[in-house]
């Protein structure tokens, strides 16, 4: 156990050797995602003079450079764009704004699904909500179909986004802090007055047209990027008496090996486990600390067509230790005595 935590270690510390921001490569990095997307939004705009059947495509290409955006903002809540913290807080902030994220409120509970990816005992923080076999048997009837109707994709990927533009991210919890709470608002107050602003320009149908697409892209692929990193068939899920946090990066996050042109668009994001592993480690860097580290080679490698599984994948087994679909776990439900042995063994999450 020793001679494994010891290269665990190695492991981290190998891969933190590449948590060096270069304020060159952000800069570069900023120019050639920002600057493509607000002419995109122009273009769009213009097109609309000819058809809006020009302006949604062009709108569509524009949400693409949103996630790249995001993908600038996410580093920035991690402190890892630029060297300066206070960089890093500017260009989050006004990344933020364009995504629709308020910068503090995302970075806690960030934060928090890094701390706590594949605890049994800690989600719910940031994460996609995980049912555990033994947990939707004990479930009751609406709490099944709850959970039934977050998994489905149409509601996930459909409506997803709907609901983390418009109420997700623009209320604080009770608790938050001033700071997080001044964060939002002044996110909030940021898109209204910029919203207020092109629509007054151009008018609201204009405005509705080209922007719905950008958001609505945007945050279906935000989605599914954060659905499928970590919901593959043999993810890592344990109890925190069991749980491992390097672990839980190289063997509960996947690679997603996408094409050159979408590992772009995606900023490298597809490189998770890397990520998970050193938060620290710049989205420009991902790829070279992956390939630099040979341990990191054997992490669980999706592509854009094995991802496409991933959507069957609804239940974890925390038994076989492996994903499974709703139709697999219909026997269970009309077995009292198995889920009688089960409910013995486990408690609900909701019990802890």
């Amino acid at each position: 156990m020793n001679e494994q935590k010891q290269k665990q270690k190695e492991l981290k510390k190998s891969v933190s050797t590449f948590a060096k921001p270069d304020t060159v490569v952000g800069v570069r990095q900023l120019l050639n995602t920002l600057l493509p997307f607000l002419l995109l939004w122009f273009l769009a705009y213009q097109s609309l003079s000819v058809s809006a059947w020009l302006a949604v495509p062009l709108a569509m290409i524009a949400g693409g450079f949103v996630v790249r955006i995001f993908i600038i903002f996410h580093d920035c809540t991690h402190g890892s764009f630029f060297k300066s913290q206070k960089a890093n807080r500017i260009v989050g902030t006004i990344s933020g704004i364009i995504t629709l994220f308020p910068f503090e409120k995302w970075k806690r509970e960030h934060n928090i699904h890094h701390a706590t990816s594949g605890n049994l005992d800690k989600r719910g923080t940031g994460d996609i909500w995980v049912m555990t076999v033994e947990e939707y048997a004990q479930a009751s009837f609406w709490g099944r179909l709850a959970y039934r109707l977050y998994r489905n994709p149409i509601v996930m990927f459909g409506l997803g986004p709907i609901y983390l533009f418009l109420i997700a991210n623009r209320f604080n919890r009770k608790d938050a802090k001033r700071k997080e709470r001044m964060s939002t608002y002044i996110t909030n107050a940021s898109i209204v007055a910029i919203y207020s602003l092109l629509i007054l320009a151009i008018g609201w149908e204009a405005f509705l047209i080209i922007q719905l697409p950008i958001l609505y892209v945007a945050g279906s692929l935000g989605i599914w990027l954060f659905y499928v990193q970590h919901q593959f068939e043999d993810s890592y899920y344990e109890d925190e008496t069991e749980w491992d946090f390097v672990k839980a990066a190289v063997d509960g996050s996947s690679y997603y090996k996408l094409p050159k042109i979408l590992q772009w668009v995606s900023g490298s994001i597809g490189y998770h486990h890397v990520h998970h592993l050193s938060p620290r480690v710049p989205n420009y860097h991902l790829e070279k600390a992956h390939e630099s580290t040979p341990p990191l080679h054997k992490a669980t490698t999706i592509t854009l067509l094995s991802s496409l599984e991933s959507i069957r994948f609804r239940l974890y087994d925390t038994k076989n230790k492996t994903f499974v679909t709703f139709k697999e776990v219909k026997p269970l439900l009309k077995n009292p005595g198995k889920l009688a042995m089960m409910n013995a063994k486990r408690p609900s999450f909701q019990e802890k």
